[in-house]
């Protein structure tokens, strides 16, 4: 079993190697396909001076964002496992083995790794993002008809021959509800695990802001409505923009 681990990256400088190194750890062979999206801080020349076994890096020409980050890899996936893992080391890689082990076990297509269950620890931070985040989570529930408690978080694992199918078109943070949405009209098997959860404030460089919420709504209307097909067929890959495979 080999895992692809995709890793959207944007001005994470001082975070980005530590994340790696993190990964690398994780006892899977593994690839990590890291996805630079036109980062300004440094972070690109950093990624640039890698040499390390397994890591292949991606470079975005102009900034668009995490679901465009993950449309590059997407296509270049060669693992059974597909992982998504921020670089703000948020999500810890150490949960892996937890994440994926309903897909080893044969019950699921798809985990969402909640920060809303279990017993692992949690930072306790900005409560107005988690009333936002529960309140889009209900609403992600009420098209899907599922009954997730985590529909935006981040750490989240697919059967690989599913993910390449699945037709994703958001740039920005709506992936975490479109590819909510492809999953429901799949009939995917979904399953949740509680994960820790070590979260930013801004100072720290959190990045998602109001203004993302906001749109994250319209995005579940977009996709759970307006969904044009539910998986891409071989003659239609995914478009990718901007970046080159180094």
């Amino acid at each position: 079993m080999k895992l692809s681990v995709i890793v959207p990256v944007y001005n994470e400088k001082k975070t980005v190697l530590t994340l790696l190194e993190r990964v690398r750890a994780v006892p899977f062979e593994k690839e990590i396909l890291v996805v630079d999206d036109a980062s300004t801080d440094g972070t690109s020349d950093v990624l640039r001076g890698l040499a390390l076994p397994g890591v292949r890096t991606f470079f975005h020409d102009r900034n668009q964002g995490k679901g465009a980050a993950i449309r590059t890899a997407q296509p270049h996936v060669t693992g059974d496992i597909v992982v998504i893992q921020d670089a703000d080391l948020e999500y810890s890689p150490e949960e892996y083995p937890k994440l994926i082990q309903p897909i080893l076990d044969g019950v699921a297509d798809a985990v969402f790794g909640s920060r809303f269950i279990g017993d692992r620890p949690h930072r306790v931070l900005l409560f107005w993002h988690m009333v936002g985040n529960r309140l889009l989570t209900l609403v992600s529930n009420m098209f899907t008809n599922l009954n997730l408690t985590d529909m935006e978080t981040c750490h989240k694992a697919f059967r690989a021959s599913l993910f390449k199918q699945l037709r994703l078109t958001c740039n920005r943070f709506g992936f975490e509800p479109e590819v909510t949405a492809r999953l429901a009209q799949h009939r995917a098997r979904i399953y949740e695990v509680g994960i820790a959860y070590h979260g930013r404030d801004y100072s720290e460089g959190k990045k998602i802001n109001w203004k993302d919420g906001v749109a994250a709504f319209y995005f579940i209307v977009k996709a759970n409505v307006f969904a044009d097909r539910t998986v891409t067929d071989k003659s239609d890959p995914p478009r990718v923009e901007g970046g080159a495979p180094r």
